[in-house]
């Protein structure tokens, strides 16, 4: 079977943040522990988080990160109903200029449901 489009992102992404750790310096060490921070569990659950960085993502047309948050997504046993209101959100926020991200954004969780079944 050939890799998935998840798969390959994962593992591109593993191998790009180890060169940036090769020169990352405080303040790139600090932006990256920030970031994992801010999804850590809180008042909101680790999923709501989740869906509120893809939705974000989507408005900002950042494809990586929209790969990103649904990789994270499914881990949090974010549901295919939830993940379509949240996309809805982004597409009503960021507009038609999103759909192309969101077209991509479904095709990368489609495939990655029917590779879990």
């Amino acid at each position: 079977m050939s890799e998935t489009r998840l798969e390959r992102f994962r593992a591109e992404r593993e191998a790009l943040n180890e060169t940036v750790m090769t020169y990352a310096g405080q303040g790139i060490k600090r932006f990256y522990h920030l970031d994992w921070q801010a999804y850590q569990p809180g008042a909101l659950p680790v999923k709501t988080k989740e869906l509120l960085g893809l939705v974000a993502s989507l408005v900002l047309r950042c494809d990586d990160c929209v790969t990103y948050h649904l990789d994270r997504c499914l881990a949090e046993g974010v549901s295919d109903a939830e993940l379509e209101e949240a996309l809805n959100i982004g597409l009503v926020v960021g507009g038609s200029i999103t759909i192309p991200h969101l077209r991509r954004a479904l095709q990368t969780w489609d495939e990655a449901r029917r590779t879990d079944e």
